[in-house]
């Protein structure tokens, strides 16, 4: 137990048996009346942002979030195994769990793993991967000007937009966070 003085930025807050996330948060001291915390609050599992406001020295119950760096091994057809590269443990995650972030994942990748009392909350990826492009269309000689975009398929089986001049075998930098493509890597 902590109190609302005692908050920080990343502290996981137990909230009628869900586990928030403060994002923000601010002391205000009125001059009228008591003084009180304005919060900004992300449900860890959810990803749901809300706003909450407590009264200055309110106990708040925090919880113990684990967040480890592991490897990405391979998907054995339901879970996705990652390795402790300390202590060696496997531990399986869930598709469910995992995501959006299966799309970037290369076998051997690191990535941030964030567990409480033993479940899996969510895979946090770099902000940027480095993938290949395994098929997309030839670019027409008279399209280069325009700066227009085609599809492209990547080696993990995402497919992105890329400038028209890209060609298949090229490696690319994508964002994690929304699939975009942020430019060649030679």
């Amino acid at each position: 137990m902590a109190t609302t003085n005692d908050l920080k930025n990343g502290m996981v807050l137990n909230i009628d048996g869900q586990l928030w996330s403060v994002v923000e948060f601010q002391h205000v001291k009125p001059g009228k009346g008591p003084a009180f915390v304005r919060t900004k609050l992300k449900n860890v599992t959810s990803g749901k942002t809300v706003d909450k406001t407590f009264n200055a020295g309110t106990k708040v119950e925090t919880s113990n979030v684990d967040k480890r760096t592991m490897q990405y091994l391979y998907n054995d057809g339901t879970d996705y195994v990652f390795m402790d590269s300390d202590t060696y443990d496997q531990i399986p995650v869930p598709p469910e769990v995992v995501g959006d972030a299966s799309k970037y994942m290369l076998e051997n990748q690191e990535a941030v793993i964030a567990r409480h009392e033993g479940t899996v909350l969510y895979v946090e990826l770099p902000a940027s991967v480095v993938l290949e492009i395994t098929y997309t269309e030839p670019g027409l000689q008279g399209d280069r000007s325009t700066g227009g975009t085609k599809p492209a398929t990547l080696e993990t089986g995402a497919e992105i937009s890329v400038p028209l001049f890209l060609e298949q075998g090229t490696k690319v930098k994508v964002d994690t966070r929304d699939g975009s493509y942020l430019g060649r890597v030679s």
